[in-house]
């Protein structure tokens, strides 16, 4: 019997991946159609990407597949036929990372969900056979060139915080389900503009595209295959870029290098830095941005109180952490949710005013 699941801890995985000599390839991809059996699509995906040694997280539901893996390089041909002679995935696209060492991923997970991207809206209410038209890197350059076009970020907060298109909109919720109905609030006097909506990858943007439909609005777009591959596109065909920043990702990278400019600020000493990092304390998990000076000062920690949680025995650390729940708050995602306090204690650094 073929196996299926992952035996070995995360903690050796990872030694073993950063003791990797062959390069490797991250690539993300998507796709909407109906799998009528979830759980033994799984399983075959499973076996033939462990046969060629993928990395990664993938996401199955009924609605589709959602996945960010990594390749060793010698198996990217391999893994290409492989996807492709799946018949809902011809002309799929893969998006390949920007900004790559290679080491994005240390395991392969893929798991079975009720959707591929929790909206919060019924099955059925919208049709994303009907959904915002496609743009080129080269069409974006264009569309944005006129003022009265509308730039939509459809990612959290921590994403737009660190990168982001010029003169983009943020949609400031915690959740994507959350941010549907915000954005058609925000814009709901805009019903005639061009709109145009990104993300990192592009399968936010189908629903939300299609969502934008659905309440009225006209002229919706979205940036084909999100940030990324508007990157790619855009180095390519020698295009002006017009992300400034980091794209944050969700893998062990936190962030693939878009332009030079660093316009968010470390979440402790406001100095300029655009470096994600969880918080060293087990107990916490915080994700947030932190400047090298600080990681040094707080030994990687978010606060006093963690700073001095792992300095405490193993033991004692264990049984404090028992019962904690920190949940989505690991992410610092809004800015309602941005645990200032905390982070303005750590060893007498001061917040920015």
């Amino acid at each position: 019997m073929a196996l299926l699941h992952n035996q070995i801890s995360h903690k050796e995985l990872r030694e073993k991946m950063l003791q990797e000599t062959e390069p490797r390839t991250t690539i993300s991809f998507y796709k909407y159609f109906t799998i009528n059996e979830p759980k033994q699509f799984r399983d075959e995906l499973y076996t033939h990407l462990r046969e060629l040694h993928v990395f990664g997280r993938i996401y199955i539901a009924h609605e589709g597949i959602n996945a960010q893996i990594s390749v060793p390089s010698s198996n990217f041909e391999k893994l290409s036929n492989y996807l492709y002679s799946i018949e809902a995935f011809h002309q799929l696209r893969l998006n390949i990372a920007v900004d790559d060492d290679g080491k994005s991923f240390f395991v392969l997970k893929i798991k079975v969900r009720e959707k591929i991207v929790a909206d919060g809206l019924p099955d059925g209410l919208i049709d994303l056979n009907t959904r915002g038209k496609y743009l080129s890197a080269e069409a974006f350059n264009t569309m944005t060139e006129d003022p009265e076009t509308i730039v939509v970020d459809m990612r959290n907060h921590y994403e737009y915080e660190v990168g982001h298109f010029e003169n983009a909109i943020e949609i400031p919720s915690d959740t994507f389900r959350e941010q549907l109905p915000m954005a058609v609030e925000m814009l709901k006097d805009q019903k005639e503009k061009q709109i145009i909506m990104y993300c990192t990858g592009g399968i936010r943007c189908e629903k939300a595209s299609a969502y934008m439909l659905h309440n009225g609005f006209e002229n919706v777009y979205h940036v084909e295959g999100g940030i990324i591959h508007y990157a790619q596109k855009a180095k390519e065909q020698n295009l002006p870029i017009k992300f400034i920043g980091k794209n944050f990702v969700f893998d062990e990278r936190r962030g693939e290098r878009i332009s030079e400019d660093v316009i968010a600020k470390c979440h402790q000493c406001g100095e300029p830095a655009d470096t994600h990092t969880n918080c060293e304390n087990p107990a916490c998990h915080l994700l947030f941005i932190q400047c090298d000076a600080c990681k040094e000062k707080s030994k990687g920690c978010c606060s006093v109180e963690c700073t001095a949680m792992i300095e405490l025995p193993e033991d004692v650390q264990k049984e404090m952490r028992k019962g904690i729940d920190r949940g989505q708050m690991i992410f610092n995602k809004s800015r309602q949710a941005r645990l200032r306090p905390r982070l303005d204690e750590i060893n007498g650094l001061t917040s920015p005013s």
